[in-house]
């Protein structure tokens, strides 16, 4: 089964940016869409942006215009570019298949936000 690896969290100021990676050890390009998804301390899991085989992508709400998804079939890597950061968006970010989740949990990366 195809194994989930994400990388490039860490300690952002408010406003500023980071970029996230997720390696799939398999190829993605059979895969429609791809997600990622983030869970705060105590809160749920939630879907912040996903994006298919196509290209078209789809954000939550709180993320729009701020957040931007790709993927890079060739190198099995789904990326976030993560703008304009906020506190709210402190949390574990995690990439998985979209809508359904096919593949296990990878262990996240943190992303935490704050002066």
């Amino acid at each position: 089964q195809v194994q989930l690896v994400e990388s490039g969290g860490g300690l952002v100021q408010p406003g500023g940016s980071l970029r996230l990676s997720c390696a799939a050890s398999g190829s993605i390009s059979g895969i429609y869409s791809m997600g990622w998804y983030r869970q705060a301390l105590g809160k749920q899991r939630e879907l912040v942006a996903a994006i298919t085989f196509g290209g078209s992508r789809n954000y939550a709400d709180s993320v729009k215009g701020r957040f931007t998804i790709s993927r890079d079939n060739a190198k099995n890597t789904v990326y976030l570019q993560m703008n304009s950061a906020k506190p709210e968006d402190t949390a574990v970010y995690y990439c998985n298949t979209h809508p359904i989740v096919t593949l296990a949990w990878g262990q996240g990366t943190q992303v935490t936000v704050s002066s």
